[in-house]
């Protein structure tokens, strides 16, 4: 079977796109895509100047798909609630919501509400944002979620007694990966939820094996071996794009590099970590998130 490339996305246009940390890497690389393809693609950053300046340099490819930008920082669930606000009052539809945004072993640190950086960000923060965004999503034709993750799941644990490092020295590669596998549980959760209630919105997840980006900044360790293992981000952008637009792609889908260990090459169905498959932390995990979060997926209680 011949490798899924560019040429296979659908065409996207009258599809309007929300993409999470898209002024750099893998999402600027997913945004650039979605909008070469005709959608109407928000590039949702915490950054402005970074924005519209990734903003520019996609124009300059006169793509047939407009693209605009929107505050974002997923690590303060007000600026969370203020932006699906902003979006759900300018838009009546969202095709697809692209969790793509996060933090990669940072020194420790907490979000504004008092979460630990990595799990209040990659995954409390786009949790939240899914739940505001949901009633808007409900309301499109073939909506789908993307839920960005990592291999870094296999090396995951759900420590739900100590979620947020207050009782435990801090490991950022520790924290990284509880992180990621959040992630990945929170997409099969909610698509599990989704199903159960009737909804015909797609979850779907993706990694990028090892890709080059300016997440690694924190990683020296990462960037060290980037020469010979990484791909470079439009590469590794391929996973993401084909878990949004492939027809085909099946609800609760992962997909990830093909290549070996998934480190690099075509984006192809991925191998989820075993501890992402269990139903019972995933509901728990979920149920906790709401309260943590202090948002509720409403249509689905």
């Amino acid at each position: 079977m011949k490798p899924w490339t560019f040429a296979d996305i659908p065409d996207q246009t009258g599809r309007i796109a929300i993409v999470t940390g898209a002024n750099t890497g893998i999402g600027y690389e997913t945004a650039r895509m979605l909008a070469l393809r005709g959608a109407t693609v928000v590039l949702a950053c915490r950054s402005l100047e970074k924005a519209e300046a990734a903003q520019a340099r996609i124009a300059a490819e006169n793509p047939p798909g407009k693209v605009s930008v929107e505050a974002l920082d997923l690590s303060d669930l007000e600026s969370v609630a203020a932006f699906a606000k902003r979006f759900s009052a300018a838009h009546d539809r969202l095709d697809l919501l692209i969790s793509n945004a996060g933090v990669m072993v940072p020194p420790f640190s907490r979000t504004k509400q008092g979460f630990e950086l990595q799990f209040g960000t990659n995954h409390l923060g786009h949790f939240a944002l899914t739940a505001h965004l949901l009633p808007l999503l409900e309301r499109t034709a073939g909506a789908r979620i993307v839920v960005v993750s990592s291999s870094a799941q296999d090396f995951g644990r759900i420590d739900f007694d100590d979620l947020n490092w207050q009782n435990r020295s801090y490991s950022a590669w520790k924290a990284y990966s509880q992180s990621k596998l959040a992630n990945m549980m929170f997409a099969l959760e909610l698509q599990r939820r989704l199903a159960a209630h009737g909804s015909r919105v797609v979850v779907t997840a993706a990694h990028p094996g090892w890709t080059a980006t300016d997440l690694q900044r924190t990683a020296p360790s990462a960037r060290f071996f980037n020469p010979i293992l990484a791909m470079k981000p439009v590469d590794g952008a391929m996973p993401t794009v084909r878990a949004a637009t492939d027809p085909n792609a099946e609800p609760g889908s992962y997909w990830g590099p093909k290549g070996f260990l998934g480190l690099k090459g075509p984006p192809a169905p991925a191998r989820m970590a075993k501890r992402a498959r269990d139903t019972e932390a995933a509901a728990k995990l979920f149920d906790v998130s709401e309260g943590l979060s202090g948002v509720r997926f409403a249509s689905l209680h």
